[in-house]
């Protein structure tokens, strides 16, 4: 058994605001080893992406705090670790693909010198020896004429070349894992595609460990290996991609899947799950996702479930009282 590259326990992040303490990650445990690719889903407001933000060290303090749990790289505890260790680690060793690349890239400079500058903080390397690598990357992610492209500024591309971009910056320092929070989200089908062929590519070629933050399932069908489904702030089931698509347990991950459309049997109506994402903290006992669940039974409104492994297959773990009662 290799070790992970990145092992999250028990992480917890909450926000504090006028109005009081939020839970947004409330006792997450996940881990990711060398060349794998993890998917983390649920719908929008589960603790997704503050959970890659706590993973790298970005969170807005205040409001946002760790006040729980570890995270290991490499079995080095990098929790509350100091601004200077995680600037050394962000890049070199961790890096994310950002939700919207326009807001990422900063438009008042042009795409190479973002890049370049990238990647001499990092490597400490002349700047003609990381313009020769900016282009190199460049081309690597698929884009033409990597050359001129540095003189251009963000506006100058399209969605499809800036997510490129963002990545050929995220790959710059080789880093050992690689998280991505909705690389394809506002991209057309066929530039989704290609971003996510250009990803297998990398993970293939380099072993980077990749970390897909996502509510696609077809996303996830076709890059990962293992997923990860959150709601409200925790994992509610994980398993091996095959495992969970085809014997979901949680009627939040059975939900999901049945809300997918299905191109072979045509319906009036797609199904949907009642209701929407508690906002954290509001439900103070129970199941979080009682109030929305067809089986909800009086122990799942007064007693919160924990994750139960599948006797059958230790891979597979659910957090219901429906499999807590055989």
């Amino acid at each position: 058994m290799t070790k992970p590259v990145l092992d999250v326990q028990g992480l917890k992040t909450y926000f504090f605001t006028d109005e009081g303490k939020i839970p947004a990650v409330d006792g997450v445990d996940f881990y990711v080893k060398e060349g794998e690719i993890l998917g983390i889903v649920g719908e929008s407001g589960c603790g997704k992406s503050v959970t890659s933000l706590s993973v790298m060290g970005l969170l807005p303090s205040p409001p946002g705090k760790i006040i729980g749990g570890h995270i290991y790289y490499k079995d080095d505890d990098i929790t509350y670790a100091s601004e200077a260790k995680m600037r050394r680690i962000r890049g070199n060793e961790i890096a994310m693909i950002f939700q919207e690349p326009m807001t990422s890239l900063n438009p008042v400079f042009t795409i190479g010198s973002q890049l370049i500058e990238a990647i001499r903080i990092h490597k400490k390397c002349s700047k003609k020896a990381a313009s020769k690598r900016a282009v190199e990357l460049l081309q690597l992610v698929g884009l033409p004429r990597a050359k001129e492209l540095l003189e251009d500024y963000p506006h100058q591309l399209s969605g499809g070349m800036r997510q490129r971009v963002m990545i050929a910056m995220a790959m710059s320092c080789d880093p050992k894992v690689l998280i991505a929070d909705e690389p394809t989200t506002a991209l057309d089908v066929t530039i989704q595609a290609q971003i996510l062929e250009l990803m297998l590519k990398l993970n293939r070629e380099t072993e980077t460990a990749i970390i897909m933050i996502t509510h696609d399932l077809g996303v996830v069908a076709q890059m990962c290996h293992r997923i990860v489904v959150m709601y409200a702030g925790k994992i509610v089931e994980e398993g091996l991609v095959r495992d969970i698509f085809n014997h979901p347990k949680h009627p939040y991950t059975q939900g999901l899947l049945r809300s997918v459309p299905d191109m072979g049997n045509r319906k009036e109506r797609l199904y949907s799950i009642n209701g929407s994402v508690p906002k954290p903290g509001t439900i103070k006992s129970g199941c979080l996702f009682a109030p929305r669940c067809e089986y909800v039974t009086e122990r799942c409104i007064k007693e919160e479930p924990h994750l139960i492994k599948d006797q059958d297959n230790n891979n597979h773990g659910v957090r219901c009282w429906l499999y807590q009662e055989g």
